[in-house]
């Protein structure tokens, strides 16, 4: 028989949410989309059936709404940026999922939902253009986040991780990377319009992408370092800031999850366009179109 869960570690607020999403579990859709700007939920939303919406809620980054897109309901919530809130936030949907809050025992029966990010995101290889969509078939955690969890163990891709710690000449200061594949039913709904890539989850934008302002960075030309990486018909895309963590959390805890990125930049070409949004709109109405039909 399962332990209850004690108070310490799973907080649930007085009023019956879960501590930090203040969401209660007949709140959350099993259909979960996830954006890193809490300005985007409303963008998302706007996308929904007239009048669906059942209720918005905000507490620091994390801004929700549930209601129906074509009669299917979804849930829309902002993460902020990084792996670290990706932690927060997978374990609390996870637990509105799948803890009974009254005896803090898990449910017999494991409910799974199915996640998908929705973000922007860094090319590194020349022939991926600004504008493109691309989905990541795998994820690279330059953050570290899984290395906490034994099951992580589980769900990594070894083969390719050693010959990239090879292949890099990592640095044992770092976290050791992790690659994640993303789930095979979610990467099937989005073949048709996206780039399949391998995108790179990086604990900060600066030095851990390779920017340099005023500070040196320990790996000065990590960028075109990894754009020649391969394994067999992988090869690193793109970075962002949360695709790992989601892909790794969510394979442990038995949930369907993915990440669709936006190309906003093209880091070996050193291009950009700041000024997408409605490039964003059509990336949003594409992927809910994809997520919901049957």
């Amino acid at each position: 028989m399962s332990e209850r869960i004690a108070e310490s570690e799973l907080i649930i607020n007085p009023d019956g949410t879960v501590f930090h999403l203040h969401l209660h579990p007949e709140e959350l859709a099993d259909t979960v989309i996830l954006v890193g700007d809490p300005g985007r939920v409303k963008m998302v939303a706007s996308f929904f059936d007239k009048d669906s919406i059942e209720f918005e809620r905000e507490s620091r980054e994390l801004h929700t709404i549930t209601g129906r897109y074509h009669g299917k309901r979804v849930t829309v919530l902002s993460t902020g940026m990084g792996t670290d809130n990706i932690d927060i936030v997978m374990t609390e949907l996870d637990a509105l999922a799948n803890i009974d809050f009254e005896t803090r025992l898990p449910k017999k029966e494991h409910r799974t939902l199915t996640l998908l990010r929705i973000g922007t995101s860094g090319a590194i290889r020349p022939e991926i253009p600004l504008g493109s969509y691309v989905f990541s078939r795998m994820s690279v955690g330059f953050d570290g986040v899984l290395n906490w969890y034994a099951d992580g163990e589980k769900v990594r891709e070894n083969a390719i991780e050693q010959a990239f710690v090879k292949y890099m000449d990592w640095p044992e200061r770092f976290a050791i990377p992790y690659f994640v594949k993303s789930s095979d039913k979610i990467a099937e709904r989005f073949k048709d319009f996206t780039i399949s890539g391998v995108t790179m989850s990086a604990p900060g934008f600066y030095g851990p992408q390779g920017r340099s302002v005023r500070m040196k960075l320990t790996v000065p030309n990590l960028i075109y370092k990894m754009e020649g990486f391969e394994f067999g018909e992988w090869k690193i895309t793109n970075i962002e800031m949360e695709s790992s963590a989601l892909a790794g959390m969510a394979a442990i805890l038995g949930h369907e999850a993915g990440t669709v990125c936006l190309i906003i930049a093209n880091r070996y070409a050193k291009e950009s366009n700041p000024d997408y949004k409605a490039l964003m709109a059509e990336m949003v109405e594409k992927s809910l179109d994809a997520l919901t039909r049957d």
